[in-house]
């Protein structure tokens, strides 16, 4: 009777201990230094905007000498700063900015991207060139034209020029965006009965809402941060808060009032701060509309 051979039992191998994740690592190392390198001027200015004027030049990388009266000089017109006037005239110049150009640059590049008609990458490129001209090239050429139809220091003057710097960027984005959603949604709007422009206003535009937004953010901020047309073109009744900063005067006579201007550049940036965390979902939305197919 043949012996029958028995294979041994091994003891299944422990379980190999992960090694460091050192990716993970270098990751959370770059984002931290990205994030620190992005956030470290806006705590600064936060910093001195709560300083006391005495120790604007205080090293000290924490809140020492806290005071809000740098915000009251910011509003204090006694001392020929109208703050909030410039507030509401940086509102009025970038949100009829952002409209206008949003209009315009939806239809726009919806037509580039969807519809076939002759020219149409010579009318793409003349867009994107118009947007390459420096802004100090068109100051002398604007100023000159403004002052013969008499819009100098109207609000036309700087809303037509900032339309022309955002339109651009409006219709790039968006034209991207278009081109990249499929076409069997409009044509299936079009076999249920639907017009072009129907299948455009309910199917198309409201899947380019995170889009839309997007690129209306990007417009508003652009527009709100624009500061050498404004200082050429606008006048005391229609400065802006760039324009405004620049020319700040604080409490003390022959001083630089670097802690007044820091009050009111933290001023200034509250609002980009609560649009963009307000919007936050629809801007990551619309920054990562049209990857996937």
């Amino acid at each position: 009777m043949a012996a029958t051979a028995t294979v041994p039992r091994t003891a299944s191998a422990p379980a190999r201990r992960k090694g460091f994740d050192w990716a993970a690592l270098r990751t959370y190392i770059s984002a931290a230094v990205i994030l620190i390198w992005c956030l470290a001027p806006f705590y600064w200015m936060v910093v001195t905007a709560f300083r006391d004027v005495g120790y604007t030049f205080d090293p000290t990388f924490f809140f020492t000498h806290v005071t809000f009266d740098n915000f009251k000089t910011v509003f204090d017109t006694s001392l020929g700063n109208h703050f909030a006037q410039n507030l509401l005239n940086s509102f009025i110049v970038a949100g009829v900015t952002t409209v206008v150009a949003l209009v315009v640059g939806v239809f726009a590049a919806y037509a580039l991207a969807r519809l076939n008609f002759r020219f149409k990458f010579a009318v793409m490129g003349f867009i994107l060139g118009a947007s390459m001209f420096p802004g100090v090239a068109l100051v002398t050429p604007l100023f000159q034209l403004f002052t013969n139809i008499g819009w100098m220091g109207t609000y036309q003057a700087l809303i037509i020029p900032d339309i022309s710097f955002t339109l651009p960027l409006t219709v790039y984005t968006l034209t991207s965006f278009f081109r990249e959603m499929p076409w069997e949604l409009e044509e299936s709007a079009r076999i249920d009965g639907c017009t072009q422009g129907q299948a455009f206003r309910k199917v198309i535009l409201p899947l380019a809402a995170p889009a839309t937004f997007t690129t209306a953010i990007l417009a508003f901020i652009g527009a709100w941060n624009e500061f050498l047309i404004a200082s050429q073109l606008s006048s005391d009744a229609t400065k802006t808060v760039t324009v405004a900063i620049a020319s700040f005067a604080g409490s003390q006579p022959h001083v630089e009032p670097y802690t007044a201007v820091m009050a009111a550049g933290t001023i200034v940036t509250i609002p980009l701060v609560i649009l963009v965390l307000v919007f936050q979902r629809k801007i990551v939305a619309g920054l990562t509309a049209g990857a996937v197919k």
